[in-house]
């Protein structure tokens, strides 16, 4: 049966109910602040001036919590020129109303449960003004509104509620951050000694930077053509899939080296995407697998990969055009309903900001964008990875391994990033230069071409599937280069096989 969908009636304009509050509560819990000025300390971090339903009060709780900042006390006495020209204060009696509320000294024993109960009903009122805002935005008809985008909206207002009521602020004891170190060093023991965070599907890059640690923002920037998307798509690949051999190994969620992960994909397709996994798996190109130019052993080869891939927890959202804002709204939701573990964005220069004239300052924009993916990270408490394109500048140096410098628009985005890793392919760029080979009839007459096809040959066949990961920054280590191969034909990174390609410290 077709699910119904419930249309609201309207609210009646003639019901009206009382927004929650205790004004009672609020006048207990300032005169119990002006009492004892070192109950501030208790409430300060949590309770704000605009929690109070009574403006009044909101302005007198701010004056307290000025002053005893200061190191000054707050009193009746030392508030009173404060609010001697306040007109709400005239309307109470004028500033006897503060020696009021000292009244009562038995306030002082339930001062935090006054706050408490005053936290409390400020966000059951915030939660009114987010339901009020949706229902005048769902009877709106016009022409300008956008359904889905008020939902968006909806979501946003309600997860700052949420966040709001949560344990934000709060510090950690020592006990239980080095709990939390402990729990970090025993995966990265288990794993083998290099594995602390999730991992990324390369050893060598796991044992330079320890995985995908959470809450963090890694960028992974590169030149068109280098293989940032491919990089990204691996490292996707590769936790959800050692998350899932985990489960099948009996091995509980929080202790796997793997999660579910999501591609915010702005640039490729879902099927494109697919595509590619399918080539990296069953060993067949990518443009064999469009084309149809497969023989019967490598289809049941791909059919085997598809069926292996049924139950991954990948997700891929290719939603063109999206805003860093709703970016945000759609991760939470996948963390709610999936418990995703990691985000990949792909890539971050697609991104909108959330104003109406972004594309006029783009600097500001994309700080605007690498701002919200770093507190996307710690709020989800997941790695983040953000593709980025790099300048031009690279092409104009004789040495073509970017920089730092190189990250296009913006010097916000190395300093919000945890991580940066460039990818780097001296065959890419030794394939630009290719050299003719000689003819026989040249090969015979034209020494001179012969050696320089020869030289630019020996460079080629030693780059060839090659590619550097440079780590080049990194806040929990040294930096350095991580050289790794690249197959082209399934765009997928692996190991270096050899001795050559360990990895490689420098300062």
């Amino acid at each position: 049966m077709a699910e119904v969908i419930r249309i609201a009636e309207p609210p009646a304009d003639t019901v009206s109910q009382a927004l929650p509050q205790n004004v009672e509560a609020e006048a207990a819990l300032l005169g119990a602040l002006m009492i004892d000025n070192r109950l501030v300390e208790d409430v300060q971090l949590k309770l704000k001036p605009d929690h109070f339903f009574e403006p009044l009060h909101g302005r007198i709780y701010e004056a307290i919590l000025r002053m005893t900042d200061a190191n000054r006390v707050a009193n009746p006495v030392t508030l009173r020129p404060i609010f001697d020209g306040d007109d709400a204060m005239k309307q109470v009696g004028g500033p006897a109303y503060l020696a009021q509320l000292t009244g009562s000294g038995a306030a002082v024993i339930g001062a935090r449960d006054f706050a408490a109960q005053i936290y409390d009903l400020a966000l059951l009122r915030a939660l009114i003004g987010v339901g009020r805002d949706l229902v005048e935005g769902a009877l709106d008809t016009s022409e300008e509104i956008a359904p889905l985008q008020q939902i968006e909206k909806a979501e946003t207002q309600l997860y700052k509620v949420a966040e709001e009521g949560g344990s934000a602020g709060k510090a950690k004891s020592f006990a239980e951050a080095t709990k939390d170190a402990l729990e970090m060093a025993e995966r990265a023991l288990n794993s083998g000694g290099h594995l602390s965070g999730f991992t990324t599907g390369l050893d060598a890059l796991n044992s330079k930077i320890g995985g995908l640690h959470k809450s963090d923002l890694i960028i992974v920037a590169g030149r068109p053509g280098m293989g940032k998307s491919a990089l990204g798509t691996n490292m996707a690949f590769a936790a959800a899939r050692r998350f899932m051999s985990d489960a099948e190994a009996g091995i509980e969620p929080e202790k796997s080296a793997g999660a579910a992960a999501v591609l915010f994909s702005l640039e490729m397709s879902a099927d494109q995407l697919a595509t590619r996994i399918l080539s990296e798996q069953s060993g067949i190109t990518s443009e064999n697998l469009r084309t149809g130019r497969i023989s019967q052993h490598e289809f049941r080869d791909l059919a085997r990969a598809a069926a292996e891939l049924q139950s991954l927890p990948l997700y891929i959202d290719d939603t063109p055009g999206l805003t860093i804002a709703a970016l945000r709204t759609r991760a939470r939701r996948l963390k709610r309903q999936k418990n995703i573990g990691v985000i990949v964005v792909d890539y971050l220069q697609l991104l909108q900001g959330t104003g109406r004239n972004g594309s006029e300052n783009r600097v500001q924009e994309i700080s605007e964008i690498s701002r919200g993916l770093k507190q996307l990270a710690k709020e989800l408490d997941v790695p983040v990875i953000g593709l980025s394109q790099l300048s031009r500048a690279v092409e104009q140096r004789e040495d073509k391994r970017p920089q730092l410098s190189d990250l296009r628009e913006s010097g916000s985005i190395e300093q919000d990033a945890d991580i940066v890793l460039f990818i780097y392919r001296e065959d890419y760029y030794l394939k630009a230069t290719e050299v003719e080979m000689p003819t026989p009839e040249e090969a015979s007459s034209n020494l001179d071409k012969v050696g320089k096809y020869e030289e630019w040959k020996a460079k080629y066949d030693q780059a060839a599937g090659r590619a550097e990961v440079i780590v080049a920054k990194q806040r929990h280590g040294s930096t350095g280069i991580v050289r790794v191969r690249f197959d082209g034909r399934t765009t997928k990174f692996s190991d270096a096989a050899d001795d050559d390609y360990l990895p490689q410290m420098r300062d």
